[in-house]
């Protein structure tokens, strides 16, 4: 009969670490019964030494990171629908890490440094040993993580603290990561390192100094994951496992497992636009302004010029169309007489290397005493009370030519159509002002025509009516169809680009539906006003869902106000805006307007300058609307 000590060894034999954790007390009490019934003090025995190696097993595997207790890929009940879960899936089924018994995954919890290390060395297993070492006074060899973190050591993944530190339990901030990635992955910035931090994150002053080139290599390589924000790198926060699955998918190369909107990667293109106008400015009235005006936004790395060429109610280049039509060829204006203000700015801007996208920046408006307004009266829009005249500014007398008279759009028409056919534009440019104020609409020609579409019954008292509304804005878009297909057989890459107020603004005020354009592929490229100083509002503004709609298709950017002449906004606004337009993943921005850029501020001229280097450090191409 095998002795008591021969049975105990060979239990212990049988039994190993690895079947100890599938192994409960009871199970462990049923086999000590098995090879011990009817021996009490032997059965003790065994089940004290079995149960001391049960034990010693589960706290072994306790300071094991739950995440790596487990190799199978699971669908991890937490992760449906996280921003995370395509890589998070991937890792798991590549065996680089694993959820916790429970069936989770815990995304938002942090990560340990040794947590890391094992991450690192399920990842890259065959990354070559450039260095000796790896063991430190705080790591035993019998730690869990030991081996791994040598690994992650002597590969430069990762290093200690001073007095030969690892500091295993730590929690590994963002930055940290980062730069373990771009360290062993052996990365070197081949841009200039603070002009890509600068540009990329709107917090790159909070990336400590050590880590800078490595951030920066990492960005070029697209590994860095900002979620929600993209242009947001909280380098000093700690990296919780969906980030840190997030860099590793990167630095991988995982295809199509992070969406592209989260990857934060230097700006090689971006919209950088300026309006041109001659109201409250003097930069279009001299040549030479004009000149020293596009050389300095050159300098300052813009790369499209919006000069207004219809304002006032007249041209400002020769128009054989406008004499044609009110008997003056060029805006009398004196400045701008016998000179081709499109031809100068497209001579400079190209020069430059510019776009140039004329702006006709008056659309359906003119002033109430110009001689359009005088020669055309049957052309105009009224109220219900029959008046015309709309203040602008509460100050200024303007009156609307009607979008819906044949005779309107023919004249509009004919100028676009004049501009993009003489002259070597890069596009042409509309706003709001090709709608008309909604409390408009109750002229003689307006209401026969919505009489003749509704069996005889008149317009709604109610210019707010939903349905009359819709249908203004419908014949508005008709027409824009029109001309649109009349610029594209003049110039067929002529871009067509809007500016126009946020979309319910836009509708509700003056009967533009820019949603529907967008749409139906009327509009090329598309920068919003959103001239609001509150940053709440602003934010919302770039959130609306015709943005986030629109982006997928063409260009969009912001229209940020720069200033106008009764109201100075500090340059802290709008470089905060800007910010907040990258952070969207917008297209890039365009100013309104040049003299407030730094002429007519509440900062120096120097002040403002430097201030536009720094969100603007680098030359940049636009956007390409064709390829």
């Amino acid at each position: 009969m095998v002795n008591c000590e021969s049975r105990l060894l060979t239990v212990v034999l049988l039994i190993n670490l690895k079947m100890m954790r599938f192994l409960n007390p009871w199970a462990i009490i049923r086999l000590c019964q098995r090879f011990y019934h009817g021996n009490q003090r032997r059965y003790q025995t065994v089940f004290i030494v079995l149960l001391c190696l049960a034990l010693s097993s589960v706290l072994s595997l306790g300071k094991l990171a739950p995440a790596y207790s487990q190799t199978a890929f699971k669908d991890f009940s937490d992760i449906q629908g996280h921003w995370a879960q395509p890589c998070i899936q991937q890792l798991a089924q590549r065996r680089v890490l694993s959820g916790y018994p429970d069936g989770t995954f815990r995304p938002n919890a942090a990560v340990t440094r040794a947590e890391f290390a094992a991450i690192i060395k399920n990842a890259f297993p065959t990354t070559p040993i450039v260095r000796s070492g790896g063991s430190f006074v705080d790591v035993s060899s019998s730690y869990w993580a030991s081996n791994q973190i040598r690994y992650a050591y002597q590969t430069k993944f990762l290093s200690g603290y001073p007095n030969n530190i690892f500091r295993p339990t730590q929690k590994i901030p963002r930055v940290q990561v980062l730069v373990a990635l771009a360290s062993g992955l052996n990365y070197s910035p081949s841009l200039p390192v603070d002009t890509t931090l600068s540009q990329v994150f709107n917090d790159a002053i909070a990336i400590p100094n050590y880590a800078k080139n490595t951030v920066a290599a990492a960005t070029e390589k697209g590994l860095v994951v900002n979620y929600p924000q993209v242009r947001q790198l909280k380098p000093n926060d700690f990296a919780s496992r969906a980030e840190v699955s997030a860099f590793v998918c990167q630095a991988l190369n995982l295809d199509q497992v992070i969406a592209s909107q989260y990857i934060a990667t230097p700006i090689t293109e971006e919209l950088r636009g300026v309006w041109l106008t001659n109201i409250d400015s003097d930069v279009l009235f001299s040549p030479s302004k004009l000149a020293k005006a596009i050389t300095k936004l050159d300098e300052l790395n813009f790369n499209t010029l919006y000069p207004t060429v219809w304002n006032n109610g007249y041209t400002l280049y020769p128009s054989a169309v406008a004499e044609a039509t009110t008997g003056v060829k060029l805006d009398p204006e004196p400045g701008l007489q016998r000179r081709d203000l499109i031809q100068e700015v497209i001579s400079l801007g190209h020069q430059k290397g510019m776009a140039v996208i004329p702006w006709f920046e008056f659309g359906f408006m003119a002033p109430a005493d110009s001689q359009l307004a005088k020669l055309h009266p049957d052309w105009l829009v009224q109220r219900l009370d029959g008046s015309n005249i709309w203040l602008e500014g509460g100050v200024i007398q303007r009156v609307w030519l009607n979008p819906l008279h044949p005779e309107v759009q023919k004249f509009i028409t004919d100028l676009v159509v004049e501009i993009v056919s003489n002259y070597d534009v890069d596009g042409i440019q509309f706003d709001d002002h090709f709608g008309y104020p909604s409390d408009f609409g109750y002229d003689d020609f307006t209401v026969e025509l919505y009489q003749q579409e509704h069996a005889g019954k008149r317009p709604p008292a109610d210019y707010q009516d939903e349905e009359w509304i819709r249908w203004r804005a419908d014949k508005i878009t008709a027409y824009i169809r029109e001309l649109f297909s009349a610029i594209k057989e003049s110039k067929p890459r002529a871009i067509v680009s809007l500016s126009p107020n946020p979309q319910d603004f836009s509708l509700e005020a003056y009967l533009l539906d820019w949603q529907t354009w967008e749409r139906a592929g009327l509009i090329e490229e598309l920068l919003i006003q959103v001239y609001r100083d509150g940053s709440d509002e602003f934010q919302s503004a770039l959130e609306h869902p015709a943005v986030i709609t629109a982006k997928n298709h063409i260009p969009v950017g912001i229209g940020i106000l720069a200033g106008i002449k009764p109201r100075q906004i500090p340059w802290s606004q709008v470089e905060s805006q800007v910010q907040k337009v990258r952070n969207q993943d917008l297209a890039g921005v365009s100013f309104f307007f040049y003299e407030t850029l730094w002429n007519l501020a509440p900062e120096p001229i120097s002040q403002r300058q430097s201030g536009i280097r720094r969100i603007f450090p680098t030359a940049v191409e636009r956007p390409s609307v064709y390829q």
